[in-house]
């Protein structure tokens, strides 16, 4: 199983020597995957979780690419509806060949009203737009002449059952945000089960779960995957691989926009994970 990092590129302490600190940090202490946001219009609804100054991700994660070697880079998750499908395909594969093949592709349908109106596009017909653009992306990268080897891996995100079928029908994998132990085993099931009546294979599971430490033990039905001591991320992390899980991606951002002027505790619990996670096995 590999382990991801949600790094955020927004908010009042990301620079771009910060961006690069962190992509170093991730790749430095051997995480598999750095993964970024994306917001276009930072209207009032996006500003107060994701506040400015934001990186867009594609530019953000080109220029990251030349600053690291081996670790891969995705978007958890692009707004499928932003952008025109042809301008997707064309900059997702452009990143990923300038990158040596290391694009992940994490694709949703949006949230914030207010954006949607600013870029002129309707709410309520989000959906139906990310399954014209999923589909749009494959039939571009078919062209592989024009678009390279259309390769890249397309991870659908959604917690609902219209996003698990999205994921069947569209997706590499089925990229849920956050949850609890219990409701991310309900939610592989309704995978498998979406799949078989479908009559699709099943997706891989790639969820983004907290990364939440704490010096105690958190108990209770609304504690988060990810969230607690050590030994209860570690037990969660084993649990979800032997779910089936392909990636984790830990997303260290709790809501507060002032974390990002202090990132120096985030980047110790990632070490501290990377400590357990990669440790040699005991003979």
């Amino acid at each position: 199983m590999k382990i991801g990092v949600n790094v955020p590129n927004f908010g009042p302490g990301t620079d771009p020597g910060v961006l690069r600190d962190w992509a170093l940090t991730v790749e430095g202490l051997g995480f598999d995957l750095l993964m970024l946001s994306d917001h276009v219009a930072i209207t009032p609804d996006v500003a107060e979780r994701y506040p400015a100054p934001f990186y867009e991700p594609f530019t953000t994660l080109s220029w990251l690419a030349g600053l690291t070697t081996r670790v891969g880079l995705g978007t958890t998750v692009l707004i499928a509806p932003y952008r025109h499908a042809l301008l997707t395909a064309r900059m997702a594969a452009n990143l990923d060949a300038l990158s040596g093949g290391r694009l992940v592709l994490g694709v949703g349908v949006g949230w914030a009203r207010q954006e949607f109106a600013a870029l002129g596009v309707p709410f309520e017909q989000r959906g139906r737009l990310t399954d014209g653009v999923l589909g749009d992306l494959r039939e571009a990268w078919a062209d592989t002449a024009a678009y390279g080897n259309g390769r890249i891996p397309v991870w659908v995100g959604g917690n609902s059952d219209a996003g698990i079928r999205r994921a069947v029908r569209f997706g590499d994998a089925w990229h849920p945000l956050r949850g609890t132990m219990p409701w991310l085993r309900e939610a592989a099931d309704r995978l498998k089960s979406a799949a078989y009546e479908e009559n699709l294979p099943v997706p891989a599971l790639a969820p983004r779960i907290a990364l939440r430490p704490t010096a105690s033990p958190v108990s209770g039905p609304q504690r988060l995957a990810g969230e607690g001591t050590i030994d209860q991320i570690m037990d969660d992390l084993g649990q979800l691989r032997l779910l089936g899980a392909e990636t984790v991606v830990l997303d260290p951002y709790d809501g507060d926009p002032r974390e990002t002027s202090h990132p120096q505790p985030t980047r110790q619990a990632l070490a501290t994970v990377a400590a357990h996670f990669y440790a040699p096995e005991q003979p």
